[in-house]
């Protein structure tokens, strides 16, 4: 894992999905999205852009009067670092064991199975 990567707790990360989702935004951007889903103070969201930017999962762009910020970790980085360090924290390093756990948890649609049947695919021929 990256020295670098700060995983972010659960509030970053919605805000950071936020940022994904609606590209650079101003805190009144931001709480507006997070409020449609739950009751959320503006200055809270500000106190968190503001850590955020400490911690470098977001840029703060300060040319206009309303700051704009922007994720500055892609979303499939993060994901894919989050992914990670659970695999290594929870399920000991196995892939398998991740997969078949996330699959008990909650029924994939057809959609999703026959992506995942496609990427088996891609993986198998790859290591032929």
């Amino acid at each position: 894992m990256s020295r670098d990567f700060q995983r972010p707790t659960e509030a970053e990360l919605e805000i950071l999905t936020v940022l994904w989702h609606r590209g650079p935004s101003t805190v009144r951007e931001v709480h507006d999205t997070l409020s449609l889903r739950r009751t959320v103070g503006y200055t809270t969201v500000l106190k968190f852009l503001q850590i955020m930017a400490e911690k470098g999962l977001v840029r703060r762009n300060e040319a206009q009067r309303a700051h704009v910020y922007e994720a500055t970790p892609p979303r499939e980085q993060t994901r894919g670092l989050l992914v990670r360090d659970l695999l290594e924290r929870a399920f000991g390093g196995s892939s398998m064991q991740l997969v078949m756990h996330a699959l008990s948890q909650k029924k994939a649609t057809p959609e999703e199975i026959a992506e995942i049947r496609r990427l088996l695919d891609r993986m198998e021929g790859d290591s032929a």
